[in-house]
Formats: structure tokens, C-alpha cells, sequence
């Protein structure tokens, strides 16, 4: 594989600018991560009117804007992540959406939380295919072409598939806990609850023939994050999986978000990204066989059990989501946003510098605060830490963050040199 990738950000004056540090696109070897998109008019810099079937339009249509300054459509899209104030709007949401997506409908995420940027009734972001790659002046495999692929084992969703693969990473949608046969949610407590859901994407996982260890990160989401010592009860009979896994202590990033409500009133849904080693065609078997996860942990940033900081796989490195915690103690560190910011930078910068990265390296960057009225606080501690025109961004706010803290941040960063074995 060539060293020669380059991050590539871009912005369109037909999509909202920038309210932050951050760009609309950013482009990595074969993915563009795309800023998540408010209801915002870029005629008038001002959330459109109407309510949220009104919104709903607006966001889809930024990110089509986005999409054709880039040379890209709608049908590019891998991966929608869909955020709302209130779970009830989610039948109207889902009316929109389905006429931006006539045919090919891309995996799929949605929750609730406690509140959006500029009081927005929704937020939606996309992760798209880019065949072409970033090798300057060089298209880098070309020509390549997503998987959907759905199995009868797991839930169906006429507005989602439940896997999509495109070149090295299989993007899952979120998965509740529905029985797929019942199409009910599973009776039961939050344990039964996050079982079902491990079992569904294990399924969708043994549909394409990958195994469970092959998860690079985990992302759950709970209607209580109280309950997140019952989850984590749940999920170590699932991670590790192999023997193989078990021996290193292999187990993938993750983060924990708390959502003011789920799909079906459900109290948890977990979202997986795969390692594809195989690729998607047209790959030779040169460029693709036998790629590995490697993942890393640093005494110099905080560490659980439970999750690695960083998971590499070909071209990205998928890191679990940093808290402001002191390294050393374990503890939130003492101060107000600012600090607690700067804090959870550091620690990210930590776990770069130990795999040889640095914080311009970073596509994306996902913001969980407390208080969403504290995100301009936010903007100038990331403005120190990004010297480019900053990655692609989402912020939510939340009800609640582990061990009370303000803020929680995690980036998706590049990875120019690939996992092994580097041809």
C-alpha cells in the first residue's frame, strides 16, 4: 500500500459554514467522513423554518450538497447517523428520509438526546465511499464497489440495510433488541435486552462469514446509563470471543452514550464497525489478503478493561472515547469545561503520540457535553489542539456522562501506513 495518502478537508458555500473548528468533508483513503448537518439554510445561516418534517429536508439536503461538491450522490452513503430532540417525530423523520433514499438505503443509527446545537429538532451526519482514494493524483484501487447485504437472522428494516462493506470496513446499522422472527422488542430487563442485541449483530456478522473479534468498535447507547454495570455484566460473555482474542485481551474501542430515548422505547441499541479484510471488489487478492487489527494501549492515557484505546485496521485507527480523567488517579480532573476539554484532548493526543500519529491526523471528532450551551467554550480549547482547518464534527448534548463529567470526546483518525502486511 502506498504512504502517499493525504487527509483531504473540503467545504461548499451551498452547505452551512463551519459554526466551529471543524470542516464539512473530510477525506481519508476510501472514506469521507461528512460533519454532522443541522437544519441550517446556507442562504441565510439561520435553522429553516417549519418543524421538524421542515428540518428533517433541510439536513438531508446540506448533506447532498456536500456530496455533489465532491462529485458524489446520495446512493455513496455507507453509514446515516440520525439524532432528535424527541423520539415521537421519528415516524415524520422517516417519511423524508425514505424520498432521499428511493432504492439503495444505507446502514442506519438513530436515538434521541438531550439536546442539539442551535436548539435543532435533529442532526443527521454520513460516512460515504470515496473509490477514487486520497493518493494524490493516483486513484487508489478505483472502481470499487459497496456490499449491502441483510439477513433473515437478524431484524429487518425497509429504511436500513444491515451491513454495508466498502473497501476494508463492513459498517453495521444499530441494533436493538428485537427478536428478528417476532420483530418484537425481547421481554425483559436491560440485560436480556443488550444479549439480544450482541446476538443480532453477531448473526449479521456470521451472514458475511466474519467473526465476532473482528469488531474494531463498539458504540451503545442506553436510556439509563445506570445501567451500564448490568450491560457490561452482558458484555463480557461476548468480548472476548476467540481464543486467539482471549490470549492478547483483545477488545474493540467503544464509547457509551446516554439517549434520552430509543427506537420501540427500547433501553439499549449497539452499533458495530468491522474490519473487512477481504475488501470489496475489484481488490486484487495481492492488495487485501491478511490484514490485521492491531490495537494499543498507553499508561499515559486512562485505561479499561473493558475496551482498547485505539483498534487500527488498513486505514483508520477507531478510538474508545476519552473522558477528562487524570491517567494517573483514575479521577476527573478538577476544573470547569475548559479544562475538562483540554484534558480529554490530552489524553487523545497521549494515545497518538504512542502509536506514532499526531492530533492533524484525527477525520473525525464526536463531542458528548453536558451542556450544549458550552460548545463555544469547547470551539476554542479544539481550536488549540487542531492547527488545520479542523476535522469532520458532531456535538449532542446529553443528560448524563460516567463518573459526572462535562464533557466526553472520541475521533476516528487516519492511518496512512496501513496494518500489516504493508505490500
Amino acid at each position: 500500500m502506498s504512504r502517499n495518502n493525504a487527509v483531504l478537508a473540503r467545504n461548499t458555500d451551498n452547505a452551512p459554514k463551519s459554526i466551529g473548528h471543524y470542516s464539512q468533508t473530510v477525506a481519508f483513503s476510501h472514506y469521507n467522513n461528512i460533519s454532522a448537518q443541522l437544519p441550517i439554510n446556507p442562504k441565510v445561516g439561520k435553522i429553516v423554518s417549519g418543524g421538524v418534517k421542515e428540518q428533517t429536508k433541510q439536513c438531508l439536503e446540506n448533506i447532498q450538497a456536500i456530496l455533489e461538491s465532491i462529485d458524489h450522490v446520495m446512493s455513496d452513503i455507507v453509514k446515516i447517523t440520525i439524532f432528535l430532540k424527541n423520539i415521537a417525530d421519528l415516524d415524520t423523520v422517516n417519511d423524508v428520509y425514505a424520498t432521499f433514499f428511493p432504492d439503495y438505503v444505507p446502514t442506519l443509527t438513530i436515538a434521541a438526546v438531550a439536546a442539539l446545537p442551535l436548539d435543532a429538532l435533529i442532526q443527521v451526519e454520513a460516512i460515504v465511499s470515496n473509490g477514487e482514494g486520497t493518493i494524490p493524483e493516483a486513484p487508489q484501487a478505483g472502481d470499487l464497489i459497496k456490499i449491502a447485504r441483510n439477513t433473515e437472522n437478524a431484524p429487518l428494516n425497509p429504511l436500513a440495510t444491515q451491513t454495508v462493506a466498502f473497501s476494508h470496513y463492513n459498517n453495521l446499522s444499530a441494533q436493538l433488541p428485537i427478536i428478528p422472527h417476532t420483530g418484537k422488542l425481547i421481554t425483559g430487563g436491560v440485560e436480556k435486552q443488550t444479549e439480544q442485541c450482541l446476538k443480532n449483530i453477531k448473526e449479521i456478522l456470521e451472514n458475511i462469514d466474519v467473526p465476532f473479534d473482528d469488531i474494531v468498535k463498539i458504540n451503545i447507547f442506553l436510556k439509563n446509563l445506570s445501567d451500564i454495570k448490568s450491560v457490561d455484566e452482558v458484555y463480557t460473555t461476548f468480548f472476548p470471543d476467540s481464543a486467539i482474542a482471549r490470549t492478547v485481551a483483545y477488545v474493540p474501542a467503544r464509547t457509551v452514550i446516554a439517549a434520552e430515548a430509543l427506537p420501540m422505547d427500547a433501553l439499549v441499541q449497539i452499533e458495530a464497525v468491522v474490519s473487512h479484510g477481504d475488501g470489496t471488489p475489484p481488490q486484487a487478492i495481492v492488495d487485501r489478503h491478511g490484514l490485521i487489527i492491531k490495537f494499543n494501549n498507553t499508561p499515559n492515557a486512562p485505561t479499561n478493561t473493558l475496551s482498547a484505546q485505539t483498534v487500527s485496521f488498513s486505514h483508520y485507527n477507531h478510538l474508545s472515547a476519552q473522558l477528562p480523567l487524570d491517567p494517573k488517579t483514575g479521577q476527573i480532573i478538577a476544573g470547569d469545561i475548559d479544562k475538562q476539554t483540554e484534558q480529554c484532548l490530552k489524553n487523545i493526543k497521549a494515545i497518538l503520540d504512542s502509536i506514532n500519529h499526531c492530533m492533524n491526523d484525527v477525520v473525525k471528532v464526536n463531542i458528548f457535553l453536558k451542556d450544549i450551551k458550552n460548545i463555544g467554550s469547547v470551539d476554542n480549547v479544539c481550536a488549540t489542539f487542531f492547527s488545520n482547518t479542523g476535522p469532520a464534527r458532531r456535538v449532542i448534548g446529553v443528560s448524563e456522562l460516567p463518573q459526572n463529567a462535562l464533557v466526553q470526546i472520541e475521533v476516528i483518525v487516519s492511518n496512512a501506513e496501513g496494518t500489516p502486511p504493508i505490500v
